[in-house]
């Protein structure tokens, strides 16, 4: 019987490593046990990544939100729980974007808010 090695198989496996340390320096992408370890912290440190991006962009609006209430004379928690009592359902994201680029439709609501 034939002497039977994981070779194709393990080539595979290497290789895709390999392309995913393509872009990498030095020994990182050259080196099949380096590029492994990396390969793994960056998939490690994406995943964290696409989490804080979430959170950022959320104080962002939160930020923005707070500027235009304040021109407004209103502060950031009294217009969000005013729209909450006056059951406006606006999620953060949009109302930045409204604080952002119609000042107009956003004093409305801030109206809204304080009514």
């Amino acid at each position: 019987m034939a002497r039977v090695t994981n070779a194709p198989a393990r080539k595979d496996r290497h290789q895709k490593v390999m392309d995913r340390a393509s872009g990498f320096r030095g020994r990182q992408s050259k080196i099949y046990r380096v590029a492994a370890h990396k390969v793994k912290r960056a998939g490690v440190y994406s995943y964290k990544g696409r989490k804080i991006k979430k959170r950022d962009y959320r104080a962002m609006w939160n930020v923005r939100i707070s500027a235009a209430a304040r021109l407004l004379g209103l502060s950031y928690s009294k217009l969000i729980a005013g729209l909450k009592k006056a059951s406006v359902e606006l999620d953060r994201k949009i109302l930045a974007d409204i604080a952002l680029h119609d000042a107009a439709a956003f004093a409305k609501i801030a109206a809204l808010a304080r009514g």
